[in-house]
């Protein structure tokens, strides 16, 4: 990676880990993902004084963030794609596509993101999508190499429509595992990737993906088991948390990503970070 990458990747990991706060769920079209996003230049402001590594966010939105006058805020992480993979009906036709095909990380650029992100989505029986995430990844691979960018690749092994909630993902290793390799020899600089069911399984998408790899959120779930699991998954490999969700969905998320930052770069067990958590 060029000197101007590195540069970019040490704005976005603290001595090789990261907590980066996602709130870039409008670009989901999914009322369900709004739920605590509804006035986002509040939760913007509290997110950035809360201090995380990272937030990440769609174009429209990030100048709420490069705008703040703070000297010292968190890196941004900018979503580059659109979709509708995650909406709660089977759609007649499954797509993906960048924001700006021309010119894919030219809005990156103009807010000076540290990263791009991508989605790399396998749905059964869409190959269509897949395809698509293909040809997105490429685009955006030659942008990035052009512009010393770090590209994030979002891996997703998706549920078969009518199993669970729509599209959900899966946390199958073995399916996981080699989507995770493809995203990595598709010139992935860091994966995102789902936990897998078994905890004690992650270390295998660790060392499938040979590049920093944070863990993806999902939806919202008790706060005591989500702090455990994430102490647990940081145990084998991890280099952070991508969490959106499970942040902004609680009723006090500067105090969540308080507890996560112990977690990511102290080392705290769940149950010590929970009581950061429950600090006045």
């Amino acid at each position: 990676m060029q000197l101007s990458g590195k540069v970019r990747m040490n704005r976005l990991f603290n001595n090789g880990k990261c907590l980066d706060v996602a709130i870039d769920h409008g670009i989901a079209n999914e009322p369900d993902f709004l739920i605590g996003l509804e006035d986002i230049e509040r939760v913007m402001g509290d997110l950035i004084a809360a201090r995380p590594d990272a937030i990440q966010v769609n174009y429209g939105q990030a100048d709420l963030l490069q705008r703040a006058p703070q000297r010292e805020k968190p890196a941004l992480v900018m979503r580059t794609d659109v979709g509708n993979a995650y909406n709660a009906v089977r759609h007649r036709e499954m797509w993906a596509v960048l924001h700006n095909p021309d010119a894919p990380i030219l809005a990156a650029l103009q807010m000076d993101a540290a990263a791009v992100v991508v989605n790399l989505y396998h749905i059964p029986d869409e190959p269509g999508i897949f395809r698509q995430c293909v040809e997105n990844i490429g685009r955006l691979r030659h942008a990035c190499d052009k512009y010393a960018m770090p590209l994030m690749i979002e891996p997703l092994v998706m549920a078969p429509a009518g199993q669970g909630a729509a599209y959900g993902s899966l946390g199958d290793v073995e399916k996981m595992v080699p989507l995770v390799r493809l995203a990595r020899e598709l010139g992935a600089d860091i994966i995102k990737a789902d936990p897998t069911e078994r905890v004690e399984d992650f270390h295998r998408v660790v060392e499938a993906a040979r590049c920093p790899t944070l863990v993806r959120g999902g939806g919202k779930g008790e706060l005591g088991p989500v702090l455990e699991k994430s102490a647990a998954l940081m145990a084998q490999g991890a280099s952070g948390m991508v969490y959106g969700r499970n942040v902004y969905q609680h009723s006090h998320p500067s105090r969540v990503v308080s507890a996560l930052m112990a977690i990511v770069h102290q080392g705290a067990s769940g149950q010590q970070a929970l009581a950061i958590y429950n600090q006045p």
